[in-house]
């Protein structure tokens, strides 16, 4: 079968015939993959930027992580599952070994794996994965909007963690796909106001017009705080989401910020930030750190992509088959997509 594998530790990836997946062992499956997503974690492992140099020993390893699929065999030990159920895939394998693990404390895993990242993903025909990493899915659900259900929970994670609440006014900076479902659970949460910015992104801001975002700003050539201008007339934000991964958007987003308020990083940065320190401590602003959502939040993100899902399909810009991630990879840096889904 094919496969989108990167092979070495440089700028690319290519799409390799390799061996299907064997048998699956104990507590996985094989999985049938139906849709993925590409997203900005793999085009910091197309363009190898720093932070993903654990990949090396994995290495060639088949990327794609946001994935949904259909059971095509079960592995001893399997309970819950059937062969056909349509799955969303988690990609976080925790080991079960470590003292975090047997503490009964599996989110801090010291022996983690990522698929699609250190082991096999979804840019193939199959793929093996644990079977308590699937989650089945609704019925009314089909396996594009199945395949958001990855993504949709980091948002939503980003969301919990800057603790958004009714009447808040909220600045999302970065209209990728985190950033988009981040503004649709922030919206959900009873936000005010949601602000999102980009930078020479007409196609993704377009996106969340048709979602509905009413405030959209393109930079362009601009700083921050001269193209919002008309909006901090109104006040400073309460809660703003990075996730553009450009280090000198944080310091921008923090002299947006009021007092007290609550900066979100969610963007991966290929490099160190400098901040105002003595200008955050001044003014009591936070600045947290988020990343991948705990299992819990899965039922939630499935329930809501269920009650969504011909809002959230609006995300969906692309459908391209296997033999063409190479060129999905490329609209990802381009900025000419919104999300491009892998129909292999």
């Amino acid at each position: 079968m094919q496969a989108v594998q990167k092979t070495a530790p440089s700028f690319g990836l290519e799409l390799r015939d390799v061996a299907p997946p064997g048998a699956p062992g104990r507590g996985e499956v094989v999985v049938a993959v139906a849709a993925v997503g590409m997203c900005g974690t793999d085009l910091h492992i197309y363009e190898w930027t720093p932070g993903y140099e654990a990949m090396v020993k994995a290495m060639p390893v088949t990327l794609g992580h946001q994935f949904s699929g259909n059971i095509a065999a079960i592995g001893h030990g399997v309970h819950g599952l059937m062969e056909g159920a349509l799955v969303a895939v988690r990609p976080s394998v925790v080991c079960g070994r470590c003292a975090k693990c047997l503490a009964g404390n599996s989110g801090a895993c010291t022996g983690r794996e990522g698929i699609g990242v250190t082991r096999n993903g979804g840019l193939a025909k199959l793929v093996n994965a644990p079977a308590e990493n699937c989650v089945v899915v609704p019925e009314e659900l089909d396996a594009e909007i199945a395949a958001l259900a990855e993504p949709m929970s980091v948002s939503a994670e980003a969301v919990d963690t800057g603790e958004v609440r009714a009447g808040d006014r909220v600045l999302v900076l970065g209209p990728g796909s985190i950033g988009q479902g981040i503004a649709l659970f922030a919206r959900a949460a009873g936000a005010l106001a949601v602000m999102i910015v980009g930078k020479d992104d007409a196609l993704r801001l377009n996106t969340m017009q048709r979602m509905g975002f009413a405030d959209t700003v393109d930079l362009g050539q601009r700083a921050l705080q001269q193209a919002l201008a008309p909006y901090l007339a109104k006040g400073s934000f309460d809660v703003i989401f990075e996730a553009t991964g450009v280090p000198s958007v944080v310091q921008q987003a923090l002299d947006v910020l009021r007092k007290r308020g609550i900066l979100v990083i969610a963007g991966i940065h290929a490099q160190p930030v400098s901040v105002n320190l003595t200008r955050l401590v001044r003014e009591q602003q936070q600045i947290r750190g988020s990343y991948r959502a705990p299992i819990a939040t899965w039922a939630r993100v499935i329930e809501f992509l269920s009650a969504n899902r011909d809002l959230v399909r609006h995300m969906i810009s692309h459908r391209l088959p296997l033999s063409r991630a190479l060129k999905g990879i490329e609209l990802v840096r381009s900025k000419s997509a919104s999300k491009v889904l892998i129909v292999p």
